[in-house]
């Protein structure tokens, strides 16, 4: 169950028991197929550009970084694989009935003839998941390679072919690389700036957290973010409990986030998401410790529906609200909430749910609502059912990156994140 192996050879090892999302083969990217955890382990080849849009549209792999990472190592595949026979196009494996892809690699003949290959490709990936930024950041890198390997090409066509090839595969391996890099990184500083800040406010050593929905090394390159700071309060001694819902409808708590911290033997306790306000009522919880999916120029988050809900409770009751993620999910480009588009999911999904059959043993899906409930066309049929919804800045403590900490002094522009970026 438990990998072991970074997700590219250069990066740095993540700490015994962490678990992977990613990881690379000679031939594929294998991405371990979470709509199947915790009870089948399961590694799925990725071949193709096609394979990777599907396997981040279904989200058989999710979080905002883990995401950007596959969209990049699978472009950096494809384009191995064409470095190895740069000027035959049918000696690349996409052409093959095994691995057939309408985004097969050209030859590289010239690097324009590379470059509108690969800018529709980027297009393409970018639009399996339009909420999450890091995505995005990661396909903007691609593109910026490309843009500046016009402007230092030498040789000739075939060369700066060849040249941006590699530029591109490079980038991509770092978009991989720095990520897990980055979670140890913002994971220390945030445990560090809340065990000083509960210290010296309550006296406490040892904390009591709570988190939503899945951001540890499933939803990273490594390490994660949210469940990054709690595996550090716990590496250094300072965590009573962490509290994690179990994030519905997909279930990424009660599914992936019990599967972590239970395999690195962390304590902790699962609640419902109707619980938030009962646990805050009757246990001293310290901070609530959540990741993101984008934030904004103001400090506004997206993050996994049911944090908008839970940042609330926290303000309500006097508890911290901690935004951890990488500069990559910043976007400086929107001013605020209201310009992140909110990605709607299938009414499937909140009307099914899968699990194990304890008589069986078997994975299986049964139907939770009566016959109709999201598929039919009557008023009394609809689900709503979005993927995240927005935090308003005013409700949370502070955001933290691998560059430091923004702390909210409640100014009327929102967060300054200038600091952090």
């Amino acid at each position: 169950m438990v990998d072991l192996t970074p997700a590219s050879k250069s990066a740095p090892a993540v700490p015994p028991k962490m678990m992977s999302s990613l990881k690379v083969t000679d031939d594929s990217v294998l991405v371990i197929n979470q709509l199947l955890l915790p009870h089948v382990i399961q590694w799925d080849p990725v071949h193709t550009i096609e394979d990777a849009f599907d396997s981040i549209k279904q989200m058989r792999i999710r979080g905002a970084p883990a995401i950007a990472s596959l969209a990049a190592l699978t472009v950096s595949l494809v384009l191995t694989r064409r470095l190895l026979n740069p000027l035959d196009a049918s000696t690349d494996p996409a052409t093959t009935s095994a691995h057939a892809s309408a985004y097969h690699v050209p030859a590289l003949n010239s690097p324009e003839t590379l470059k509108n290959w690969l800018l529709p490709v980027l297009d393409y990936l970018e639009s399996s998941r339009p909420t999450a930024v890091n995505l995005q950041e990661g396909m903007d890198r691609i593109r910026k390679t490309v843009k500046s390997s016009a402007t230092s090409a030498e040789g000739s066509s075939q060369e700066q072919a060849k040249a941006l090839a590699e530029g591109v595969v490079k980038t991509c391996q770092n978009i991989e690389k720095e990520d897990l890099e980055r979670c140890k990184e913002m994971s220390r500083i945030g445990a560090e700036w809340l065990v000083e800040k509960i210290k010296r406010e309550k006296g406490k050593d040892k904390l009591k957290v709570m988190t939503v929905c899945n951001t540890g090394s499933l939803a990273t390159s490594g390490y994660g973010t949210a469940l990054g700071v709690i595996t550090a309060l716990h590496e250094t001694g300072h965590l009573d409990r962490a509290y994690y819902t179990q994030s519905t409808p997909y279930h990424q708590g009660s599914r992936l986030t019990s599967l972590e911290l239970s395999t690195l033997q962390i304590p902790s306790c699962m609640i419902c998401d109707t619980m938030v306000g009962s646990l805050f009522q009757h246990e001293d919880v310290d901070a609530v410790i959540v990741g993101a999916d984008r934030i904004v120029k103001n400090g506004d988050t997206a993050n996994k529906i049911g944090t908008y809900q839970a940042a609330s409770l926290a303000k309500m009751h006097g508890i911290d609200f901690m935004v951890i993620a990488p500069v990559t999910t910043l976007d400086l480009t929107k001013a605020t909430g209201k310009e992140i588009h909110i990605e709607q999911r299938p009414a499937v999904e909140a009307t099914q749910a899968r699990g194990l059959d304890p008589l069986t043993g078997s994975q299986v899906i049964v139907q939770i609502t009566p016959d109709g409930i999201g598929s039919g066309s009557e008023e009394w049929q609809k689900v709503y059912n979005p993927s995240f919804d927005v935090t308003p800045n005013k409700l949370i403590s502070c955001v933290v990156t691998e560059k430091g900490v923004a702390v909210n002094q409640g100014g009327e522009h929102g967060i300054d994140l200038s600091g952090v970026c």
